[in-house]
């Protein structure tokens, strides 16, 4: 487990005097691994991604005489995810389109079971990172099949490949599955910090991320319709946070990066910053570099961090910028 199954089994352990062993992937976010440490459990730094740390797991059974508690593919662990979807049932009766997160399948597979069984007019999608899509590489092969795990802001959901058992359950009950990308993520975090005054982990905050204008799930059908999204966790470390927020600025043109050319002589950054000034841009950050700059030998380059109001604001003093004579290179590492 990345932490989130690890901490739910490490709490009731100590809970039911039960001794827990959880084994975690070395990119487990380190909120999760010390929760787990307090909470009594024994922590195995194992494996790569979640994939790895699953096979690791699986050599303790007959080693260590452990009883293995998959936390995606345990037929009790997808029923108990289904009571989710009987909550939302209950609590929004006229509900037309749930978002699920995906990542190994089996939160997904026990809500989407629930929901249609209750509702079957309702839809339920998924949504899983693009950086590690093993749902929809599933989908496509018409069975579990390991799919490329890159490093991401959802964690939670790097799960190369589904669970066999959860993949049955929802290849037959979710209606579709798309994909988000980090900016899209961390936008979505942004938000929910901003206008909920919600922390949630990145894994926990895909289902609005598709939702978000220019996402995925931001289509015409879904205008004025009841949709539900589990916020399905919060366990995220304050250092990743911050360049989350971040992030999410940047994609949300509140932070903005750009290069400008200016003179070398005194004088020639005042002037820059007066426009910077005059535009309501607040300097966040400014570099000086004078030797990467070949153009002229009186002309020297400046990179500068800002912040912003978003992306009318940003128009605005780029043009500024464009109109007093300034070259600039705008957002150079932008995707």
């Amino acid at each position: 487990s990345s932490g989130n199954h690890a901490l739910a089994l490490a709490y009731h352990g100590k809970e039911l005097g039960i001794p827990v062993t959880v084994v975690m992937p070395v990119v487990a976010p380190l909120a999760k691994v010390d929760k787990c440490r307090k909470f009594g459990a024994r922590v195995i730094i194992e494996g790569a991604h979640i994939g790895e740390s699953k096979t690791f797991a699986e050599t303790l059974v007959e080693k260590d005489k452990l009883q293995y508690v998959n936390g995606y593919d345990d037929p009790p662990i997808i029923s108990g995810a289904g009571t989710i979807g009987c909550e939302i049932m209950e609590d929004v009766p006229e509900v037309d389109v749930v978002v699920i997160p995906v990542g190994g399948g089996g939160l997904i597979a026990g809500v989407a079971c629930a929901i249609k069984t209750l509702k079957p007019e309702c839809k339920v999608i998924g949504v899983e990172p693009h950086f590690c899509a093993s749902y929809t590489a599933a989908l496509k092969a018409g069975k579990p099949v390991a799919a490329s795990v890159q490093n991401t802001l959802a964690d939670g959901l790097a799960v190369p490949v589904v669970g066999p058992h959860a993949f049955e359950v929802a290849r037959h009950y979710v209606d579709e599955c798309v994909q988000v990308s980090e900016k899209e993520i961390s936008l979505a975090l942004l938000r929910l910090i901003e206008n909920e005054k919600m922390v949630v982990e990145g894994g926990g905050a895909t289902g609005l991320a598709a939702l978000l204008p220019g996402g995925p799930l931001d289509r015409p059908e879904f205008k004025g319709k009841n949709i539900v999204v589990p916020l399905c966790g919060g366990n995220i470390d304050t250092t990743v946070l911050g360049r989350v927020i971040e992030r999410g600025l940047a994609a949300d043109n509140r932070l903005v990066n750009f290069y400008a050319e200016v003179s070398d002589r005194p004088g020639g950054i005042a002037k820059l910053t007066q426009i910077l000034a005059d535009m309501n841009a607040s300097i966040k950050d400014i570099y000086h570099e004078r030797a990467w700059l070949h153009t002229s030998v009186d002309r020297v380059q400046v990179k500068c961090v800002v912040e912003l109001n978003g992306k009318e604001h940003a128009d605005r003093l780029k043009q500024a910028l464009l109109d007093n004579g300034y070259p600039i290179i705008w957002k150079p590492t932008s995707r």
